[in-house]
């Protein structure tokens, strides 16, 4: 069943390719607006390349407005619950019998900056951060990181500078990597999370975020993180 409890208090979603494993692991860490039919799309996804998929729901089952002001305090802490649970959601997922031991990590916004953050924290062999926020003194918090693929949009006003930021760190520290900007793509622009946004807030989201833009880059990002996914979980290159 795709519902699930990696523990008492972890409820998650998982998605398991067909056919017969064992296969790699990817943990996929939610925006802000948490466990949703966008998210779970993208477990869904991973499942169809050939990957075990679990959505640890970070929030343990509670409204995100109650949830991600903390969540947000463990990720600028770089400790926490939160962090927790997505170590027992790896542990969780590498001690199956149907997975090879090999786990990696895929963030989107929020999520995106909790996956850079346990790429050196945790024991994960691969990272795909999507428009996360790039921590402070990076150059320290990312030393010693798994392989990090990264995925920006030129239009996020909220991240202007992300990329190249994070490039540098990660070339200072000669961690595997591979940043990119698409110009003119906006935050979320991997995802159709835009339809979740309050109305309230969709029309900043689209001046601020750019919400919206770049939908068409879509496709050749994806299989750009998902090739360089590949590499390191099914094959196990560290390079």
């Amino acid at each position: 069943m795709p519902e699930i409890r990696i523990s008492r208090d972890l409820p998650a979603y998982l998605a398991v390719p067909e056919g017969e494993g064992p296969w790699p692991a990817v943990v996929i860490l939610f925006e802000a607006f948490g466990d949703n039919t966008d998210m779970r799309a993208q477990a869904d996804r991973f499942a169809a390349r050939g990957y075990l998929a679990v959505l640890p729901d970070l929030y343990e089952g509670r409204p995100w407005l109650r949830c991600v002001r903390k969540a947000f305090r463990d990720m600028f802490a770089r400790r926490g619950p939160t962090f927790a649970h997505i170590e027992a959601a790896r542990r969780w997922a590498a001690g199956r019998d149907d997975c090879t031991g090999r786990v990696g990590v895929v963030g989107f916004c929020m999520g995106g900056g909790f996956a850079l953050v346990a790429a050196a924290k945790l024991d994960f062999h691969a990272a795909a951060a999507n428009y996360g926020i790039v921590p402070r003194h990076a150059e320290r918090v990312l030393e010693g990181a798994c392989p990090i693929v990264a995925t920006y949009g030129g239009a996020d006003r909220t991240l202007s500078g992300a990329a190249a930021k994070l490039e540098r760190a990660l070339t200072v520290l000669d961690v595997p990597h591979d940043v990119k900007e698409y110009p003119g793509a906006g935050h979320g622009f991997l995802t159709d999370s835009e339809v979740l946004v309050p109305q309230p807030l969709t029309m900043v989201a689209r001046v601020v975020l750019g919400i919206g833009k770049g939908k068409e880059q879509a496709p050749e990002a994806w299989e750009r993180i998902l090739k360089f996914l590949d590499g390191r979980l099914e094959n196990g290159s560290t390079t």
